[in-house]
């Protein structure tokens, strides 16, 4: 098993992927990301209630409606984005990766051939499982690589290693950024800006950035990590936020390969809130900010979100993993 798992940590890139980050990595030093998938689950209207402040305070809602693939919204010039939304549901890893790079494969196809296409959100957890990025490096790994707790897995994303696991809210994003901005640096400020958004209205945390980090942070502690690929302009991989998270499998690495600061989770920073207002279960919790990560996404990124045209990826059996090594 410690064989496979190894042989796994080299899946599904090829030596090509490696090459030319995009400026990514030169942007991506100290980063950490994480994936996820879904199939929509429930066609209509969805409400976003939060708690004692719910998402902005009040109470705000999300309607589904179907449009033709890049219609553009008369009001406000909003560009339709598929939602594929899991976020309850634990997606195995290599399953959702190589779910987003068939979808980016197919929308360079679509460039290619000069047809408009609409963008794509992903939304899900994820089994425990370690990543890493095109720059990481085993230094950065408290384990031996031959026989991790967790799977282990190399991916052509900026970064470094980070953690995966149960409820954590993990985004990615494939967007044209032709039709949004053509500037990296401004993609990740405003994946920044969609949590650090949904932790205000959700919760009344004030979260923050770092000067020279990459990732949103509360104090000193990092509670979403970012790590990115951009292929002809259209993104995949994304944001990684700690709702109720389990921390400990984080002390096994260096997160994001950053010693001098720690990491923590939504509930963490509520628990230790005595100013904090918010009383319910995990499960609520993660509901409300989902609700509002999907509510800022839209604002931020000037999208409407729509059911998807198509079925997501199915999770993958543990044999089916193993057949791919």
């Amino acid at each position: 098993m410690a064989s496979l798992l190894w042989n796994t940590f080299h899946l599904g890139v090829s030596s090509r992927e490696f090459e030319a980050q995009s400026r990514v990595d030169l942007l991506e030093r100290n980063t950490r990301v994480g994936i996820r998938v879904w199939n929509w689950q429930g066609l209509g209207e969805i409400r976003l209630r939060g708690g004692v402040q719910g998402c902005g305070g009040q109470r705000a809602s999300v309607v589904w409606q179907r449009r033709a693939v890049g219609e553009v919204e008369s009001s406000g010039g909003k560009r339709n984005c598929e939602c594929y939304d899991q976020y309850d549901v634990r997606v195995p890893y290599v399953d959702a990766w190589q779910w987003q790079k068939l979808r980016v494969g197919e929308k360079v196809a679509m460039l290619g051939r000069e047809e408009d296409f609409d963008d794509t959100l992903i939304i899900l957890q994820h089994p425990p499982v370690y990543t890493l990025g095109t720059r990481s490096t085993e230094a950065n790994l408290k384990f031996d690589v031959n026989d991790p707790s967790f799977e282990l897995h190399r991916t052509e994303r900026g970064g470094e290693v980070t953690y995966h696991g149960p409820g954590q809210l993990v985004m990615y994003p494939i967007l044209n950024l032709r039709h949004h901005k053509m500037d990296l640096h401004w993609y990740l400020r405003t994946l920044e800006e969609v949590v650090i958004g949904a932790l205000d209205k959700a919760c009344g945390i004030q979260a923050h950035r770092i000067d020279g980090l990459t990732g949103v942070w509360v104090d000193n502690q990092k509670v979403a990590a970012v790590g990115v690929r951009v292929t002809r302009w259209i993104t995949y991989h994304g944001v990684a936020l700690n709702v109720t998270t389990d921390l400990t499998p984080f002390s096994n690495i260096i997160p994001c390969g950053i010693s001098d600061y720690s990491v923590t989770s939504v509930a963490k920073i509520l628990e230790n809130s005595c100013e904090s207002r918010l009383e319910m279960n995990p499960e609520g919790l993660l509901k409300l900010l989902h609700d509002c990560l999907l509510a800022e996404f839209e604002e931020k990124f000037n999208v409407h979100l729509v059911p998807p045209s198509q079925p997501g990826p199915e999770p993958v059996s543990k044999a089916s993993v193993l057949e791919l090594v």
